[in-house]
């Protein structure tokens, strides 16, 4: 006798998302909440109008969770169309500061251009001022057991 596949059993794949409006970004913000990466991981290409982060982020969409200890995956956060970065209690450049990714927000200051604020733990935000939003979080690497082996609590 053969047994139905179950939803437990599905393949689950890498993310690979975008935002082009404020809703959009609200779904990338909570996938990305409590991402950590270290203050050399992030990236202005000024000329190319990019903003890039290679974070560690939680496995929020993981299914498996109840079968596994917690998992990250490495995930490039990609904002294009930036024309200015600017930052406040961010340590830019140093590996050695580990930074904790709390929350996205994009707000409209003359359609469609405006200002993306990344909150970062401890005070830190990083003011993406942008021509339009247009952002990118793309899973590059298989996940990995969180090395706390523990999962931060996500509001709902």
């Amino acid at each position: 006798m053969t047994e139905d596949a179950r939803f437990e059993d599905g393949r689950e794949a890498p993310l690979n998302l975008g935002a082009l409006d404020a809703d959009d970004l609200k779904v990338i913000s909570s996938l990305a909440q409590d991402a950590v990466f270290p203050g050399s991981e992030m990236r202005w290409l000024q000329k190319e109008g990019r903003f890039a982060l290679l974070l560690n982020r939680v496995r929020w969409e993981d299914a498996g969770k109840s079968r596994h200890a917690p998992e990250r995956v490495q995930t490039i956060l990609m904002f294009s169309n930036v024309q200015r970065v600017s930052s406040q209690g961010v340590n830019k450049g140093d590996a050695d500061t580990i930074l904790s990714l709390l929350q996205i927000e994009f707000t409209e200051t003359d359609a469609p251009s405006g200002d993306v604020l990344l909150t970062l733990a401890g005070d830190g935000v990083i003011r993406l001022t942008v021509e339009a939003l247009d952002v990118t979080l793309k899973d590059v690497t298989r996940p990995y057991v969180a090395p706390s082996r523990k999962q931060p609590e996500h509001p709902a």
